[in-house]
């Protein structure tokens, strides 16, 4: 699978390669896929249809919409694997090479990149109140996203524990600890400016609880060392 560079995820403007070869089967994806941003974007999962999608795409059938995705569902799930968040869950490899810190701050920049991907506000203040009031929608999210993103990170975290950099605990937890950390820092950038007017830029929130969140996670062995260090 291409690699997503560090730069491209956490600036939204990387994309999903497509499986297909770069032909005119690849452009014509790319084509669906676009026409179908903007029309989520606009109308929502429930108010968006296929008629409209081939339409913004400039296709003579909506039945060749079908060629590439077989439902509804699958438009939309593509759709939302453009988020960088949910890049970087695709292709987790790269990051179980990097150490906590680091691999801890990118997921963090990818999750918050959310804000200023084109397109993806609207996305998401439409699908938010469909979460709330349809099962089905949350069902959706949270299956193609949310369930996507915990998955790696408890994952990561596993894999950490396994070489001894965390201690051992509910990764579960842990998973849902982190993201509900990030969570206020993206609702200021989407729906409540106040809340970010006179908060930490993305950098120094990210920096803040990550040090917080591998604080609580650092062996006992290395905990002890540092309140020694401390006492004397």
């Amino acid at each position: 699978m291409e690699h997503i560079s560090d730069e491209h995820i956490a600036s939204g403007t990387a994309h999903v390669p497509d499986d297909s070869p770069d032909d005119g089967a690849s452009d014509r994806r790319r084509q669906i896929l676009d026409a179908a941003f903007e029309e989520f974007a606009a109308e929502g999962y429930r108010g968006a249809t296929i008629k409209r999608i081939a339409q913004r795409a400039r296709l003579q059938s909506q039945t060749l919409i079908y060629w590439y995705f077989p439902t509804k569902e699958a438009l939309f799930q593509a759709v939302l694997d453009r988020l960088p968040i949910v890049q970087l869950a695709l292709d987790p490899e790269p990051l179980f090479a990097r150490a906590p810190a680091e691999a801890l701050s990118l997921i963090a920049r990818s999750f918050l990149a959310a804000a200023d991907y084109p397109g993806a506000q609207r996305i998401l203040r439409l699908i938010a109140p469909e979460v709330v009031r349809r099962a089905e929608i949350a069902d959706l999210v949270g299956s193609m996203v949310i369930g996507r993103v915990l998955g790696v990170i408890q994952n990561y975290l596993v894999h950490q524990v396994t070489l001894g950099r965390l201690r051992p605990h509910d990764t579960r937890s842990s998973a849902r600890a982190f993201i509900g950390m990030l969570l206020p820092q993206l609702a200021g950038r989407l729906f409540l400016p106040r809340l970010q007017a006179d908060g930490p830029t993305d950098d120094e929130h990210i920096a803040t609880i990550v040090a917080i969140f591998l604080r609580g996670l650092r062996p006992d062995d290395e905990e002890n060392q540092q309140a020694r260090a401390t006492e004397l």
